[in-house]
């Protein structure tokens, strides 16, 4: 429930406050059931640390105060890779470190795992995002492709 919670202040964020139209329910199957397609780091704040902590792939009964959920994608060219579909830390609590701990841990997942790559998006006017991932030396910001979809 907390995820969603801040799936939605996300889309407040991006300034697209009803375009959050998928169930909790469905949202929950798609995570945690059966044959789940995301996984997803959580940043909580009951811990005395300031920076946080991650744990994976759950949430715990604690204070959600940021995420990243991820999926794997295949890349006919690279290989296996870690794609994040959203990285966010809750307003009160960015500038704390815990994006960098949630980046971090995709990072080590995709050594661990042996994955090619990290793939994400970042929308255009998010200056705020752009800088945090300028830090990492490694990071390409690719501006050749268009984003296309279809809804349903």
């Amino acid at each position: 429930m907390q995820m969603m919670e801040l799936i939605k202040e996300l889309a407040v964020y991006e300034k697209e406050p009803d375009a959050v139209t998928v169930s909790f329910e469905h949202f929950v199957e798609s995570g945690f059931g059966e044959k789940p397609v995301w996984q997803a780091f959580v940043a909580t704040s009951s811990l005395p640390s300031t920076k946080g902590t991650i744990e994976a792939e759950k949430e715990i009964n604690e204070k959600v105060v940021g995420f990243a959920l991820y999926y794997i994608r295949y890349s006919t060219w690279k290989g296996q890779r870690l794609y994040l579909e959203d990285l966010l830390v809750t307003e009160k609590m960015r500038g704390n470190g815990i994006g960098k701990l949630l980046f971090d841990r995709l990072i080590k997942e995709c050594k661990e795992k042996n994955y090619s790559g990290l793939v994400w998006q970042v929308l255009d006017w998010n200056h705020e995002a752009i800088n945090f991932y300028k830090k990492y030396p490694n990071a390409i910001f690719d501006n050749g492709w268009l984003n296309c979809m279809i809804n349903f």
